[in-house]
């Protein structure tokens, strides 16, 4: 059975780890919706427009992974949906399900959440201040602990999507993919 993901875009991501990870996934053969907030039209941080598949309200069903660029004010615009918290909290307490933030996301959208409450976990050097006491912060580029995976930043974005694939289908396909891009 086909694996299944959700990127979310709201206004203000960062565009190498969306596309990055949207990208990565696709290759994999993950099915990955890319899912715009309130449009399907998103513009990211450096004024890029991408076009989403699909919009939040009209999300249905149950994802194997839901990925979080990072990006500000994006990652600020993920936090403040209401129904973005509501996805996220119920997709931790699923035992099978995987949630990967990135960059300024583990800080400002999952900590506040609770979900790297005594985890590890890596984000955009400085904003580990958000992490509360219980959150180890490791200086990695990705950091696997538990249903999360986080990344540093956008120099990350490959072996963090690369990681992702790797829970998702298994190193078999991560290693494959790893070649197709010609990463050593």
């Amino acid at each position: 059975m086909q694996k299944k993901a959700i990127v979310l875009l709201a206004e203000g991501f960062e565009e190498i780890e969306a596309i990055t990870i949207i990208d990565v996934l696709r290759r994999s053969g993950v099915g990955v919706d890319a899912c715009g907030i309130d449009s399907l039209r998103v513009k990211g941080s450096r004024g890029i427009n991408v076009f989403a598949d699909i919009i939040l309200k009209n999300v249905t069903g149950i994802y194997d992974a839901c990925a979080l660029p990072g990006g500000m004010p994006g990652a600020a615009n993920l936090f403040a949906d209401k129904r973005i918290r509501g996805m996220l909290l119920t997709q931790a307490k699923t035992d099978s399900g995987l949630i990967a933030a990135i960059c300024s996301s583990p800080a400002v959208v999952l900590a506040p959440l609770g979900i790297l409450d005594n985890k590890s976990a890596t984000c955009y050097p400085g904003m580990e201040s958000a992490f509360s006491k219980t959150t180890k912060y490791v200086d990695n580029d990705v950091v696997i602990d538990k249903n999360t995976i986080t990344g540093k930043g956008p120099a990350a974005a490959l072996k963090f999507a690369l990681t992702l694939v790797n829970a998702l289908c298994g190193q078999l396909t991560a290693d494959k993919t790893a070649k197709s891009l010609l990463l050593r």
